[in-house]
């Protein structure tokens, strides 16, 4: 009866299957793994972010570039406050709100964006106390540059003048007439009776879209190793049905092409 899976096509179903479940297995295993690990990472993130706030600032030179281990971390900077940004679209505390966002230009000649605070509805520059003046010395918590379209970051173009949509050296270069460091700071204290920003995770460190696609690739691969099994298991059965109505004579010899092979042998 099971003598047709000796036939060259069956042996090719055969190694098929046979290849296909483990190579299914290993690769839903890998999926799974890269979503812990990104799990993992967002943990590890949150607990930098918050211990962090309570270390002793450091000089922002020190601090620089912005990697996964300095991002959130206290930093100090001295210089005089220039331009004034505002940057829509920012939620706090479930309300949503802007930024003020204000260019201090460093004895380096780099200008560094410092998040001053955030006020609740629309962008309304009258709102935005203004700087303060002179030589000052800002303390808060370092930011690697926003991608926009990423993590909450608007998109959009085409802002009204004296607003930004993602803080940016990229977008902020257009805007001032100076270098701008490639990164930003949010300060311990709101200034002038604004929220403080809170510091969030460094990039690619959250349970974001990303996490959740390797999630469902994991579900994907080992959905397809039980879709393998089924569509073997009803390849046999077909078989068997065949080879069981052509012992009884029930089809015709040239619709049972793979039976009567099997017979011969």
């Amino acid at each position: 009866m099971y003598r047709f899976l000796l036939t060259p096509r069956w042996w090719g179903i055969n190694v098929f299957v046979l290849l296909s479940i483990p190579f299914c297995i290993f690769m839903g295993s890998w999926q799974l793994g890269r979503f812990e690990e990104r799990v993992q990472d967002h943990r590890t993130a949150t607990e930098q972010v918050s211990e962090a706030r309570h270390e002793a600032p450091r000089p922002l030179g020190e601090m620089l570039p912005v990697t996964k281990a300095t991002s959130g971390k206290q930093v100090t900077a001295t210089g005089r406050y220039g331009r004034q940004l505002l940057v829509p679209g920012r939620e706090l505390d479930g309300k949503q709100g802007f930024y003020v966002l204000t260019l201090l230009r460093t004895d380096s000649g780099e200008a560094l964006p410092v998040v001053r605070g955030w006020l609740p509805g629309a962008a309304d520059a009258a709102k935005a106390p203004a700087a303060p003046a002179g030589e000052v010395t800002v303390t808060g918590a370092l930011q690697a540059s926003e991608t926009p379209g990423d993590n909450g970051v608007s998109a959009q173009g085409g802002l009204p003048a004296g607003q930004t949509g993602a803080i940016s050296a990229a977008s902020l270069v257009n805007l001032v007439p100076y270098d701008v460091y490639d990164a930003w700071v949010t300060l311990a204290k709101g200034d002038s009776g604004m929220k403080a920003v809170p510091a969030s995770a460094p990039p690619d460190t959250g349970l974001d879209l990303k996490a959740f696609q390797n999630l469902g690739y994991t579900a994907e691969w080992f959905a397809f190793v039980g879709f393998v099994i089924f569509m073997w298991f009803r390849l046999l059965r077909r078989e068997v049905e065949f080879a069981r109505d052509a012992e009884l004579g029930l089809v015709a010899e040239e619709e049972q092409p793979v039976a009567a092979d099997a017979g011969a042998k």
